[in-house]
């Protein structure tokens, strides 16, 4: 109900449907025990007729709110999974890269997924009997009561067997759910890990090995999964013995109270249909709590990682209203009037280990600023940081702060402010779909001619725009992905009229001339105003470049890089291979 504003109207109609339906409950025992009770005094068929009528009326009318309940149950499943699977799809990207690289990604997608689809059983099956029990259990206690004092307090007093059997076989239970779970998240890390590096296992003969691995994951799995079978197998046999014996208490002394005559036959048979009524529900929350304990788990997951992206609010609308878009718009045009990024004492922090330190810079439009140091000094975190992919002290302001006339944004406080950037990381990332489709990802309304121009500035204009990619960009080489990706973020510039272009590493997998017609893209795209800033490692970017801004490792960094910087030099006048001395 905190996460999702639709399990709200799941409760409420369920709540309605179960008070309907005890009312049913007590009006068929009712009049089951008159109809028993007239017949065995002798009265016509006639005679009872009406009641026989209006018997059938309450079969009935039970057998379609119990088709309501499933109904309502289905409904409430559908709308909740789809709205925590909204909500979770907008939180990651929030969350970024940083955040997913820390996690295993085969176990995400597996809550998303097959994970939510487990809250069908949850609501479908324990969902409905946890609300009976909570409506039909006490409005049956209270006509037990009335009619029949001493059946009523026997249900009271064994009732609470149900629930201390349910909690004593739950904490074993609850363990072993744990378990499978993580078992199912390793399981689907392990497939991943092997198909992704299929290829390399082949070349180094290392693929047989892996079915071990996997048979040995799956295995668990399977032993967990049965573990689990087993416990709600014995704890059903559990709950349905101790309702018994229950029921049994009341039946015993209903018939010997028969027999000595100080009870009506009509009221004892009416207590005695009533009596399992009361137990049924809460047996019933026992045993399906196990069918719904795959959809407790993952949901688990799903809140931890609304709660990681700062989802704070109760299920609400994330939408934006027409004032937060007239806001955006306002914004987003003013930002592409920004003339300058402003980095001012950016500190990134990871747990106990600092990457990057106390950094400053400017960066100015209308010139291309490459971002330069060793591996490890901080400049793709630095990166992740201007896109709101990590939390970051100091301050990254947008705007123009010439004269003190302008007017500064600091960049994370504005809404979406993704939206002023456009950018390319070390991993191409694309999908399968023509080049075409790649290049203008995110586009309702492609422009062909914008997807030319933008493949014409990353040196990728020989590709053609209608080649169709299989999955994951396959079809391309290295460096064609690598020009495809920037392509993307020029287009992203041009149709949106982002102020900030970040490449990461563009060139890493180009040849010189190659590289050249990349470099001339990108140096035409910083002339048009644009703030262009390229994280590169190779000279031919910082000889072209109108400003090198050089990072520097954070203490603590610095001197395992220079170390291994020593060593790699060592080796290499020693004509040793560096992997033997490096590693």
């Amino acid at each position: 109900m905190h996460y999702a504003a639709a399990a709200r109207a799941f409760f409420g109609v369920g709540a309605v449907l179960a008070l309907a339906q005890v009312v049913c409950v007590v009006a068929f025992a009712w009049l089951v025990s008159s109809i028993v009770v007239s017949a065995i005094e002798g009265a016509p068929l006639t005679a009872l007729a009406g009641s026989l009528a209006w018997l059938v009326v309450v079969v009935l009318v039970r057998s379609a709110l119990a088709w309501l309940m499933e109904v309502n149950a289905a409904r409430g499943a559908t709308v909740v999974k789809s709205q925590l699977r909204r909500e979770v799809l907008q939180a990651l990207p929030r969350l970024g890269p940083s955040w997913l690289s820390t996690r295993n990604r085969a176990a995400v997608s597996t809550v998303v997924t097959s994970g939510l689809d487990a809250l069908d059983t949850y609501f479908s099956k324990y969902l409905p009997q946890l609300i009976l029990t909570v409506v039909v259990t006490p409005v049956v206690l209270v006509v037990l009561f009335f009619w029949d004092w001493e059946s009523g307090l026997t249900v009271l007093l064994t009732l609470p067997l149900i629930p201390l059997f349910m909690v004593l076989i739950g904490w074993a239970t609850q363990k072993a759910q744990t378990e499978q779970w993580q078992q199912l998240g390793r399981l689907s890390g392990a497939f991943l890990d092997v198909v992704e590096g299929l290829s390399t296992l082949k070349v180094f003969g290392r693929e047989k090995r892996q079915t071990a691995r996997i048979r040995a994951v799956t295995d668990e799995y399977r032993s967990a999964t049965m573990k689990v079978l087993r416990m709600s197998f014995l704890s059903g046999f559990a709950l349905e013995l101790a309702a018994s014996l229950a029921v049994a208490l009341v039946a015993v002394s209903i018939g010997l109270r028969l027999v000595n005559g100080s009870l009506a036959l009509g009221v004892g048979l009416f207590v005695l249909m009533l009596a399992p009524e009361a137990f049924l529900p809460l047996r019933q929350v026992g045993a399906q709590f196990h069918a719904a304990a795959d959809g407790v788990a993952a949901t688990d997951d799903v809140f931890e990682i609304l709660d990681a992206a700062g989802r704070g609010a109760v299920g609400a609308d994330y939408s934006a209203t027409r004032a937060t878009r007239a806001t955006r718009a306002t914004r987003a045009t003013r930002a592409t009037r920004a003339t300058r990024v402003s980095v001012s004492d950016v500190s990134v922090r990871y747990a106990d280990r600092v990457a990057v330190e106390h950094f400053s810079a400017t960066f100015a439009g209308g010139a291309l600023s490459v971002l330069a140091g060793p591996s490890g000094a901080g400049k793709s975190t630095l990166v992740a940081a201007l896109l709101g992919f990590v939390e970051f002290d100091g301050s990254v302001q947008l705007g123009d702060r010439r004269g003190g006339g302008g007017e500064s944004t600091p960049l994370r406080s504005m809404p979406l402010h993704r939206e002023a950037i456009a950018w390319a990381g070390q991993r191409p990332g694309l999908l399968a779909g023509s080049i075409a489709s790649n290049v203008s990802l995110g586009d309702v309304s492609p422009s062909a001619a914008l997807v030319a121009e933008a493949l014409r500035l990353a040196a990728a204009g020989d590709l053609a725009k209608d080649f169709v990619l299989g999955v994951n960009g396959t079809g391309l080489s290295g460096g064609q992905a690598q020009r495809v990706a920037v392509a993307r973020a020029f287009y992203r510039h041009l149709s949106r009229g982002c102020p900030v272009v970040v490449l990461d590493e563009p060139s890493s997998a180009l040849d010189r001339a190659t590289e050249a017609a990349l470099i001339a893209g990108v140096r035409e795209v910083a002339e048009r105003g644009a703030i262009v800033v390229v994280v590169s490692h190779r000279p031919a970017f910082r000889t072209a470049a109108d400003q090198v801004v050089r990072m520097v490792a954070p203490v603590g960094i610095a001197e395992p890089i220079a170390a291994a910087a020593a060593a790699a030099a060592a080796a290499a006048t020693a004509g040793a291979p560096l992997s033997a001395k490096v590693g």
